[in-house]
């Protein structure tokens, strides 16, 4: 073979043997990471359907039907229907209030279809004007119909900000007419898979939006006047503090920020340190902790809306099962903002009676001698210091600041209540919905906070009279009552408390308190060795029955099912919830040091030297149980003197040795 053909074999050997290896190369080459762009905006490439495996589970609420995995790898709570169900329905009215200035009628399934007035419910809180469907249109034009399931151009744009499963997301698509887009977005890549997967189960993929972001940086994102939501939604697992502040820059002008805080641990007292840092305010162990913690969370979104030159405006204040629910408008107004420090109080509670009182930062006026009043009079001046308790010689306790103004727009709550009572068969939890929401409109908007019966009886030690016998007395001596939503046996009044403990000295009257019992320093002998000047009726007035009561209706629901409440934290790779809340029960109060044998306990107690034998005192000998021989390093003041196996033979003179460590 010549030079020539040698070089020209190898050639063509060398050739092939590269295109081989680079068909190889591309045929194992990694797949590239999705667009993240396309992933931001939900428009990445959807994976087939997968039907549901043993691993899954099926569930159908509302228009709604999703899979979610039995285990606990994507939260989802079956108890929090209620939130869901009232969400759609305040949403509803929203887009029907929203909607209806521009002309457009939005059409429920399963409503008549009847004329509805639209309140306007702007910033003014005050003035409101009334729109009938249609009036804006020329004559001879038809008015424009949105229905469920369908884009609406000049629809509603909503942000979930951490969907989970997806299901509330899909049940607005599927539920909520006029929308024009729903972002359902979470951080988790194995939510945002199951979102995908649910989405097109449900057939609404153009509408909802599965989206992987943080919800902080995605709201962020939405700071631009023509970039923001109009409705954000938050239902976070715990604490929503960490999304607060850029959800009131993300919502839009006059939009609705709705929020759940499933944390009422911090919020009712139980840990004051814990709720100033997340909400900026101390929450106080008070049996009206409940509305107090509404009150802290709306003063927390009013605070960080004031950084902004926004404000609030609340629509419906929920507390309800273990959470708190808040639907607010976010509206922007410099003079407005001006003024929300006379919208925040601080709370005095007697430390002795309970009694609260109030006092608001400041008080909207025509603004501070020798200036120029401001716009709107939103210039705030500092109110008086209050008195403490009166009837107990006491330092009161101090929490807040927390919002004093009115929690809920009766307008607003009338139109959700009509809606839901007219069409009865949209919600699985109408009934209880009808409940609630009846309730909140009897209410007394301008009293902040309540008392309960079993309160007021028990600080002095009497039986406990019934609410109508309550109610009847505080209504013959001329002041307002009511009920309230966060608690069963609330008492709302506005009758001051030294008029309250006199309804309350003339009820124990009637059955007297054996006084020699009571300590005279003590909060009920000092309450009880005043007269009443005030003598109570106890006659059973018709009024004193509200209305919701009369009608029976579903206002306090029990436990909706066994270990019903907060469900764990979703965790990839976790076991069904249901193991973990049985493995819960299991060891609930119990130690977490494995329980030692008789010989490791005999052996731990044999490092202690004995106090007594120290002291020429211990009669036990060689059947101690603790050591007789000084040891290097044994501390004498953290020796045990209780032996538990040989206890010695006390006599009546001997009252026993006292309990040491590590003896039960």
């Amino acid at each position: 073979m010549t030079h020539a053909r040698i070089v020209l074999w190898l050639s063509l050997t060398l050739r092939s043997t590269r295109s081989l290896c680079r068909a190889n190369f591309v045929e194992w080459q990694p797949p590239k990471p999705p667009n993240p762009g396309a992933m931001e905006n939900g428009t990445g490439p959807c994976r087939e359907e997968r039907p549901p495996t043993a691993q899954e589970t099926t569930v159908t609420e509302g228009a709604a039907k999703i899979v979610f995995p039995s285990s606990n790898e994507v939260f989802y709570n079956p108890v929090q229907e209620f939130n869901r169900d009232l969400t759609c329905a305040v949403i509803t009215e929203f887009a029907r209030i929203q909607l209806g200035t521009k002309g457009i009628q939005i059409k429920v399934p399963g409503e008549k279809d009847l004329q509805k007035v639209v309140v306007d419910l702007s910033e003014q809180e005050e003035e409101k004007v009334d729109w009938k469907d249609g009036e804006n249109l020329a004559p001879g034009d038809k008015p424009q119909i949105a229905v469920v399931g369908e884009i609406c151009e000049e629809g509603l744009r909503v942000l979930e900000g951490l969907a989970a499963s997806g299901l509330r997301s899909i049940r607005f698509a599927l539920e909520v007419p006029g929308l024009r887009s729903v972002v359902a977005n979470d951080a988790s890549a194995r939510a945002v898979d199951l979102m995908r997967h649910n989405v097109q189960l449900n057939g609404v993929a153009h509408l909802v939006q599965p989206n992987q972001a943080d919800a902080r940086m995605l709201m962020y994102q939405h700071q631009k006047v023509s970039e923001r939501f109009d409705v954000i939604d938050l239902d976070p697992y715990g604490s929503p503090a960490p999304f607060l502040d850029a959800a009131v820059q993300a919502v839009s002008e006059g939009g609705l920020l709705c929020v759940t805080c499933t944390d009422m641990a911090v919020l009712a007292g139980n840990s004051g340190e814990t709720c100033y840092s997340k909400y900026g305010a101390m929450a106080l162990k008070s049996r009206a902790c409940h509305e107090m913690a509404l009150r802290i969370v709306l003063h927390s979104l009013d605070l960080r809306a004031n950084c902004y030159q926004r404000f609030v405006v609340p629509l419906l204040s929920i507390s309800a099962d273990f959470y708190v629910r808040v639907f607010v408008r976010v509206f922007t107004g410099q003079a407005k903002v001006k003024a929300s420090a006379s919208k925040q109080a601080l709370v005095f509670q007697c430390v002795g009676c309970g009694a609260l009182h109030l006092q608001r930062l400041g008080k909207a006026g025509e603004g501070v001698p020798g200036t120029k009043p401001a716009e709107g009079g939103g210039a705030a001046i500092p109110a008086a210091t209050p008195r403490p308790c009166s009837l107990l010689p006491v330092c009161p306790q101090l929490g807040g600041p927390l919002w004093a103004e009115p929690i809920h727009n009766l307008d607003f709550v009338g139109r959700v209540l009509e809606a839901v009572s007219t069409n009865p068969e949209r919600f699985h939890t109408s009934e209880r919905i009808r409940g609630v929401l009846s309730v909140i409109t009897e209410e007394l908007p301008d009293v902040p906070l309540y008392y309960t019966l079993d309160q007021l009886s028990s600080t002095i030690h009497c039986n406990t009279p019934s609410l109508l016998q309550l109610r009847s007395a505080l209504l013959h001596a001329g002041f307002r009552v009511s009920l309230s939503h966060a608690c069963k046996s609330a008492v709302k009044t506005d009758a001051p408390s030294t008029a309250l403990w006199d309804i309350m000295r003339c009820w124990e009257k009637t059955c007297p308190v054996k006084r020699e019992r009571l300590s005279e320093t003590s909060p009920a002998f000092r309450i009880l060795s005043v007269e009443p000047r005030l003598q109570a009726n106890f006659t059973i007035r018709e009024d004193a029955n509200p209305s919701s009561r009369q009608r029976g209706l579903k206002r306090f629901q029990a436990n909706p099912e066994a270990n019903w409440g907060p469900r764990p934290r979703a965790r990839p790779g976790a076991k069904a919830a249901s193991q973990v809340l049985e493995r819960r029960r299991l060891l609930q109060n119990k130690r977490k040091d494995p329980p030692e044998d008789r010989a490791q306990r005999a052996a731990r107690l044999k490092t202690f030297p004995c106090k007594r034998f120290k002291e020429g005192t211990c009669q036990q000998g060689d059947q101690c149980c603790y050591s007789h021989s000084p040891l290097p390093g044994a501390s004498a003041d953290a020796t045990p003197t209780d032996c538990p196996e040989t206890p010695p033979t006390r006599t009546p003179l001997d009252p026993g040795p006292a309990a040491g460590p590590g003896v039960d």
